[in-house]
């Protein structure tokens, strides 16, 4: 007979949950047999004695299968299904462009995004800022972009993962969201759940990241590893520098109109272009699309100056009910503040830190992401031309042009985005983009 109480009591005198065990919790909480009480006394007990990996492999598994799993194989899409998954930051547009590199190299990306958290920007809230785009998606709608396009960008609903989005609720307000074990089975449950084959994880490291140190990134990178795996999934993980925006600019409509210019060649970011082909080789070679690391950039290449990358990014747009000719008129259709004017500094020198934090949080402060959840944002607002560390900025050289809605909150943003940046007689040493690959 399973009693929730001696689930509790077991993992709070720090003992290991039985497969059995975790399933009949989760199926509880997916029921509402187990009360929220019981979740949150739970969530307590593991984020002080912790999970092992088979548990950890348990819990995921009963999360996943608390909803709908995706199953493609009536669809015969002829390629695997890959996604990726990041631990979120400041102008991590990557997502747009790697869902159309990898559709364009012969695999199907069925991605399920989420929405801005603290100082991170969201992926759906980026492609909220396009005409018509619908990311709140029915699963016939979802499945057709990804057999027409290749790739479909849209939310979780609610038939996927329901225990995760219930036990996430208690846990955030229980300060339990901090837990490597839970927050691994929470980001693997919603992934796990579309279908995959493969995944790549990208956890960001620095001043912008979610987690708060670099020895955290790693756990939380290896745990990832090891139970998507365990789960059944192939996936490796990245460990990727956030101590600096990704992009150059940060914000919805900007973020959108970068990820353009980089899929039709137009602009491309070093950094953001190091990064993004980094994940997308990644993906490649675990879904068995290329041979290695270089082959898989040798296709990612063809697919982005064939020009078939940005063609599939308009198909998706158009699939998913956005405007036909986005790609080409990207501009006419993109939301613009009313107020954009450089930013400088009071002195000059090189740029020698930023506070990544600070500098999301300048857009979440003009209206670009949410203080609470009923927040409605201005997708018109952020940041483009966004400095560098080790960019040497003066009079003449803004750290960045600031898109505001009015001359008041254009005057406060720029404020805390000076704050955010510290100048140096010469420039620091430069950070790797990529730190560390998990496998």
């Amino acid at each position: 007979m399973f009693l929730p109480q001696e689930v509790i009591r077991r993992k709070r005198e720090g003992l290991v949950l039985s497969t059995e065990e975790i399933r009949d919790f989760i199926l509880g909480v997916t029921d509402n047999t187990v009360s929220e009480g019981q979740v949150a006394a739970f969530a307590m007990a593991t984020f002080f004695k912790g999970m092992n990996i088979e548990e950890r492999v348990a819990m995921t598994c009963a999360m996943r299968d608390s909803g709908h799993v995706m199953d493609w194989s009536a669809d015969n899409l002829g390629g695997p299904i890959l996604d990726k998954h990041s631990t979120g930051g400041v102008g991590d547009v990557v997502s747009l462009m790697l869902g159309p590199m990898v559709a364009a190299c012969g695999a199907f990306v069925p991605m399920i995004s989420g929405r801005g958290l603290g100082h991170t920007g969201g992926t759906l809230d980026k492609l909220d800022a396009i005409p018509g785009y619908t990311t709140m998606a029915s699963e016939e709608l979802f499945r057709k972009a990804v057999k027409t396009a290749g790739v479909a960008i849209v939310s979780q609903t609610g038939e996927l993962a329901p225990a995760d989005k219930r036990i996430y609720g208690i846990r955030d307000v229980t300060a339990t969201v901090d837990s490597i074990d839970m927050i691994t089975a929470s980001i693997l449950a919603k992934k796990l759940a579309e279908g995959l084959d493969a995944l790549v994880m990208d956890v960001k490291v620095g001043s912008g990241a979610f987690m708060p140190t670099f020895e955290k990134s790693v756990e939380l990178a290896e745990s990832i590893v090891k139970v998507a795996n365990g789960a059944g999934v192939k996936t490796t993980a990245l460990l990727t520098d956030m101590n600096q925006a990704l992009a150059s600019s940060a914000g919805n409509a900007v973020e959108v109109r970068e990820a353009v210019r980089y899929l039709t060649g137009e602009y491309r970011n070093a950094r953001l272009h190091e990064i993004t082909m980094a994940q997308s080789a990644e993906l490649l070679v675990t879904g068995g699309l290329a041979n290695d690391i270089d082959q898989a950039k040798e296709k990612l290449t063809v697919a982005l100056d064939s020009g078939k990358a940005a063609e599939i990014f308009g198909r998706m747009v158009a699939g998913l009910g956005g405007p036909a000719d986005f790609v080409e008129k990207y501009d006419e259709y993109l939301p613009k503040a009313s107020i954009i004017k450089p930013v400088y500094m009071a002195g000059e020198g090189y740029v020698s830190t930023m506070d990544t934090r600070e500098v999301g949080m300048t857009v979440v402060q003009m209206g670009g992401g949410r203080r609470v959840p009923t927040d409605t944002l201005d997708y018109s607002v952020g940041m483009t031309e966004l400095c560098l560390l080790g960019d040497k900025v003066s009079a003449d050289k803004p750290i960045a042009m600031l898109h505001a809605s009015d001359e008041s909150s254009w005057e406060s943003a720029a404020d805390m985005l000076r704050k955010a940046i510290t100048l140096g007689d010469s420039a620091p040493e430069a950070n790797p983009s990529v730190y560390k690959r998990i496998v």
